[in-house]
């Protein structure tokens, strides 16, 4: 068997890139801005294929070593066609064939799905939900997504777009998402909220979350009840998801995750108290153990997976 696969994790900030070769070990990285692209659909596709490009020339291989590329994307995906529906927080995107622009430019077979479905089979193979059959993964960056693995399997939906959390109404009324909803959970914890927030409750228009995260750590109280407002909003949507789904694990990950220090305690208190008791005594919150890696992992996943179908 081709000893390598190529994941590209394409979030709202950030893409990430990773060659894995046949111990699943990775073997090289690449990272790029996502936002310097928002403009141009056509400029981003080609500086993602042209970085896959650099990591197959760095490690001097050639198309023929590549089993394949999984490719995950922030948005509704239909995984089986590779049409990349839309991008609710990188504009310019509907209706984008993706899976066959990247095969006919590259050569290379190309599988392509949800960005959080990826992380979601990283850390559901190799990370915090090893060994679990029923879990959600959570990302929480400049929006939010799920992942689910119900009954063993990556669980897609029938229109290949279940696990849409950040799009779940937290409220009846709201403001108005990308996505076309309103009042969505996502508006109420992704970065752009959120730094808004600590803008205004700082009076500093340049802080950054690492920045109040570190307050909190200092025991600044103004700090400390920013994140205990966004793990109560996490808390409130979570409550739904054990109700309805009985799971045994949620990992959450993304960029706030890292301030789980914050959120855990109080995203546990909220789910004990607010959830049914049955669901909620099963369910156990932790955090994702893979970081930037879980995606270039859930890819590899993918792509084996998909040569299996064949």
């Amino acid at each position: 068997m081709k000893p390598y696969t190529i994941g590209v994790d394409v979030g709202g900030t950030n893409i990430k890139l990773g060659l894995v070769d046949r111990s699943g070990a990775i073997a090289a990285r690449a990272f790029l801005d996502t936002k310097s692209f928002y403009g141009s659909k056509k400029k981003l596709i080609d500086v993602i294929i042209g970085a896959v490009r650099d990591l197959i020339e760095e490690k001097r291989l050639a198309s023929k070593d590549i089993l394949g590329i999984g490719l995950g994307l922030p948005g509704p995906i239909d995984s089986k066609r590779g049409i990349v529906n839309f991008l609710p927080n990188i504009p310019g995107w509907k209706n984008v064939p993706l899976k066959s622009i990247v095969q006919k430019k590259l050569h290379i077979p190309t599988v392509v799905d949800n960005d959080v479905n990826l992380i979601t089979l990283g850390e559901w193979k190799f990370g915090a939900g090893k060994n679990y059959k029923n879990l959600m993964c959570m990302t929480l960056g400049t929006g939010v997504g799920g992942g689910l693995i119900l009954n063993g399997a990556l669980y897609r939906g029938e229109g290949f777009v279940a696990g849409e959390l950040g799009h779940m109404p937290l409220n009846e009324k709201g403001p108005d998402c990308n996505c076309g909803g309103s009042a969505c959970f996502e508006y109420y914890v992704g970065n752009g909220y959120l730094l808004k927030k600590a803008a205004k409750i700082f009076k500093n228009k340049n802080i950054q979350l690492s920045d109040v995260f570190f307050l909190a750590k200092q025991g600044n109280a103004r700090a400390i009840e920013f994140w205990e407002e966004a793990a109560t909003h996490i808390g409130n949507a979570l409550v739904g998801v054990v109700n309805l789904l009985n799971l045994r694990l949620i990992v959450i990950g993304g960029g706030v995750s890292n301030n789980y220090q914050f959120l855990g305690k109080t995203i546990n208190a909220v789910i004990r108290r607010r959830a049914m008791k049955v669901q909620a005594k099963m369910v156990k919150i932790v955090r994702a153990k893979l970081g930037n890696d879980a995606g270039i992992m859930g890819a590899r996943v993918l792509v084996k997976e998909s040569i299996r179908e064949r």
